[in-house]
């Protein structure tokens, strides 16, 4: 690696996974929890980046999370070269063309760091020593993809071939031969057994002209729509937000597809400092350590003759306990519960599916609603009513808004609050209330330096949170 050459890490973050439901949702999706240890997924991927040698990372994300990606990027005390928002999910090749694209405009030298943001990868200086060795296959134009040194015959992960003569624990960049898929369990322990194959991991490393050369090459119909999306690109409140009308005409597919599958300029850089992509809860289960009977157990569960299980509870309020269970999978929320065989676990993906057919809101929809401003929750939902809790951060504010079918009634329980109703403003102190009438147009603000938080009441006809009408919006919402 040249003494001059930067690292720009680029983070892929729009995926919203469902084998860690409940957990992780399509509003709120597994890269934003504290699944292992008490960073998120996504502020460890951030944070293994940070170094000497390496840039600021560029941040590919979707419309619903742009503000949890800043919010989390803060509180790492990091911050963000650029923060690029897909206006819909086109897989991984379009969002590393972009990517390549806004970087080679700024640095035409650049080097790309690709890595999904929801792995676990517990050696940060190891990983880093292993994509500085990578770096001068990387300068020299070729593209390099990290392989796992695998310890199981694994069936969930696409696999890479290495070429003959390559070694499959070396500190420097190989040859490699091809990609292949996810195989059958025989297969896969005749890889395992041969010693020249990885797990892909999907991280990958070279020049955005490098990236941009590959494209031409073997996927030239993205690089048009790409292209138009970048130049369409508008600045919103520090992001940057693509060209929604050629970006729905990119087709949808995935790096290895587009490109890696199809280049003869391949190397491996080999990995065996340890690594996961947490796919399902047994592999939370094996990541978090299990105790001496096989357990992993949360503050708020409780093992009794249980043993190589996981009892996971995400709510104070609720007890989980485990009697006489082996090897199972136990994860509870204030709104959902999943039981499951560990073995089995990758099939929770199927139960979201049965839930999305029935129509449940849990198989989509976080308890806890983020927004830009805070969050909220439900606490109590009848016919015509509903309570909920609400929590503004220092400094921010709703949008100015009416409803049409809905009163409000606010009751502050700490801080203090700045609320306008129609014409008027007045400031609303603890134990304080005030009433929103049907049809009124208000805001609720915080103006202090502490959370906010108060009790909503809400009564009326309709109480579907797309009963509302916004005239003004500092996070420019529609």
């Amino acid at each position: 690696m040249s003494e001059t050459a930067q690292i720009h890490p680029v983070i892929l973050c729009g995926g919203s996974g469902t084998r860690l439901w409940p957990l992780s949702r399509q509003s709120y999706p597994k890269q934003f929890t504290s699944l292992v240890g008490a960073q998120s997924l996504f502020q460890a991927s951030v944070l293994r980046t940070k170094g000497p040698g390496f840039a600021a990372p560029v941040i590919l994300t979707g419309e619903p999370f742009r503000f949890i990606v800043i919010e989390q990027l803060a509180a790492a005390h990091m911050q963000a070269a650029g923060v690029l928002i897909e206006p819909e999910g086109r897989n991984t090749a379009p969002a590393v063309l972009a990517a390549a694209k806004w970087l080679v405009a700024r640095d035409p030298d650049a080097l790309m760091l690709v890595a999904p943001s929801d792995h676990v990868i517990p050696d940060a200086e190891a990983f880093q020593a292993a994509v500085r060795a990578a770096a001068p296959r990387a300068e020299a134009g070729d593209l390099v993809t990290f392989g796992i040194c695998p310890d199981r015959a694994e069936t969930g992960y696409g696999w890479l071939e290495m070429a003959e003569g390559a070694d499959a624990t070396a500190t420097s960049p190989q040859t490699l031969k091809r990609f292949v898929e996810k195989p059958d369990a025989g297969r896969a322990r005749l890889m395992l057994e041969a010693g020249h194959f990885l797990w892909n991991a999907g991280i990958f490393l070279f020049s955005a002209r490098a990236a941009i050369a590959a494209f031409e090459a073997h996927a030239p119909e993205m690089l048009a729509p790409v292209q138009a999306a970048i130049d369409g690109a508008e600045d919103d409140l520090g992001f940057t937000r693509l060209a929604a009308e050629p970006w729905a005409t990119v087709p949808a597919d995935s790096i290895d597809y587009a490109v890696m599958e199809h280049a003869d300029n391949l190397a491996v850089m080999p990995f065996g400092a340890g690594w996961s992509d947490l796919g399902d809860w047994h592999a939370v289960w094996a990541e978090a350590g299990p105790d001496a009977a096989g357990n992993v157990v949360s503050k708020n569960a409780t093992a009794l003759d249980c043993s190589g299980s996981l009892l996971r509870s995400e709510n104070e309020a609720q007890e989980l306990v485990g009697i006489g269970l082996e090897d199972m999978i136990a994860v509870a929320m204030s709104d959902a519960v999943v039981i499951a065989p560990r073995a089995q676990s990758q099939r929770v993906k199927e139960a979201v599916a049965a839930l999305k057919e029935r129509g449940a809101k849990q198989a989509t929809s976080f308890p806890v609603d983020h927004r830009p401003w805070g969050w909220f929750e439900s606490l109590v939902v009848g016919d015509r009513f509903q309570v909920k809790r609400i929590v503004v951060k220092p400094g921010a504010a709703l949008s100015l808004q009416s409803h049409h079918h809905r009163a409000e009634h606010w009751i502050v329980v700490q801080g203090t609050a700045r609320v306008t109703v129609d014409d008027t403003v007045n400031l609303i102190g603890e134990n304080k209330s005030v009433f929103i009438p049907l049809g009124a147009v208000h805001r609720l603000e915080n103006p202090g330096k502490m959370d906010m938080v108060l009790i909503e009441v809400q009564t009326g006809s309709y109480l579907g949170e797309d009963d509302i009408i916004r005239y003004e919006d500092v996070y420019a919402r529609t």
